[in-house]
């Protein structure tokens, strides 16, 4: 069954972390090898936060993020993390991820535009909110 899920948003305080992760079903995990995260603002297009590898763990932030975001998975490589410190108001959004196939590691790292993974899998998003 195709299927991905995203979890872990939620209310933080600037400043404070949260720990998105996207769960694939065994049957998407084993047809996929690309992995991307993406938030969404209400008005605007997504935009990718980070690409990620899923053979050999390399990854991509977005400049906007780098240096606060990270992304891992877990040993079962089913599941990928996204990992957000140092929270600002304007990370608020709803977080997607989506999974593809690509034939090479630079395919899916450069694909920086929401229009590259149109024939991906999505998850339904989690939101993320970051107040006072």
């Amino acid at each position: 069954q195709v299927h991905l899920e995203e979890s872990g948003g939620g209310s933080v305080q600037p400043g404070g972390s949260l720990r998105l992760s996207c769960v694939a079903s065994e049957y998407t995990a084993a047809r996929t090898n690309c992995v991307g995260w993406f938030r969404q603002t209400q008005g605007d297009e997504r935009a990718v936060v980070a690409t990620f590898w899923r053979v050999d763990g390399r990854a991509h932030v977005a400049d906007s993020v780098k240096g606060r975001f990270s992304i891992s998975r877990d040993n079962t490589m089913n599941t990928v993390y996204l990992q957000m410190n140092s929270l600002k108001s304007e990370d608020t959004a709803m977080y997607y991820c989506a999974a593809r196939r690509t034939l090479t590691e630079s395919a899916c790292l450069d694909s920086l535009d929401f229009h590259d993974w149109g024939q991906g899998t999505w998850g339904q998003g989690t939101q993320v909110t970051v107040s006072s």
